[in-house]
């Protein structure tokens, strides 16, 4: 798995309109083929009446599964479009479907490809695009002195502080980077004369979710 792994945490639904031809795009996270399926399915049912319901999805760590359909367009105008705005926004685990309602008029082949390829990308532009990282939790237990030199280190370097119990110390739970774990680390132990007591309590993964921390 990549150390920076771009998903959606929640889909989204867009549309734009090409010489009266309705693009309707839905995107969708998914974790698996079957997930991709499902739901491609489902958007077809909803959409029976529609004249084309285009798919494509990208799914692994290594995007391993790649599939794509034009559901009755001309050969790669709908489709492999749709795909390539997938591969090249560097995204995972992911399906779209674009639903066309015809309006009468033809688009010519370089006006599919524009159209699809739009339609995913306001799609995209409607859902909550997330970047999970590999991450470790620590426990940092500190006298009040020391707290407000670890708070300022992790104000400077954007560490998240999880949890804070007060008592006679200070119970400090923190997100790293798995990136920044040493330089901050090494920060505290000097900033606190070696006082504060660390310890590693679980691996992660997170992202940030309207500015908030999200573990998975």
């Amino acid at each position: 798995m990549p150390e920076i792994y771009k998903t959606v945490y929640q889909g989204g639904q867009g549309e734009i309109v090409e010489k009266k031809s309705r693009f309707i795009a839905h995107v969708q996270p998914v974790s698996s083929e079957g997930e991709a399926v499902e739901f491609i399915g489902r958007i077809k049912k909803r959409y029976w009446d529609a004249r084309h319901n285009c798919h494509a999805y990208v799914i692994g760590p290594n995007r391993e599964i790649t599939r794509c359909s034009d559901d009755g367009e001309p050969s790669g105008t709908a489709g492999r479009p749709m795909l390539d705005v997938l591969l090249g926004s560097g995204l995972y685990d992911i399906a779209v479907v674009v639903t066309r309602y015809f309006g009468g008029t033809l688009l010519g082949t370089g006006g599919l490809v524009r159209a699809y390829s739009a339609a995913v990308r306001e799609g995209l532009a409607h859902a909550v695009i997330i970047e999970e990282q590999e991450g470790v939790i620590y426990q940092i237990q500190t006298d009040y002195q020391g707290l407000g030199k670890i708070q300022y280190l992790a104000g400077e370097q954007g560490v998240s502080i999880l949890q804070a119990d007060y008592t006679e110390t200070v119970e400090l739970e923190i997100l790293l980077p798995c990136g920044g774990v040493k330089r901050f680390l090494d920060d505290v132990t000097e900033a606190t004369g070696g006082k504060a007591q660390i310890e590693k309590r679980k691996e992660t993964r997170f992202a940030l979710v309207d500015g908030k921390v999200e573990l998975f």
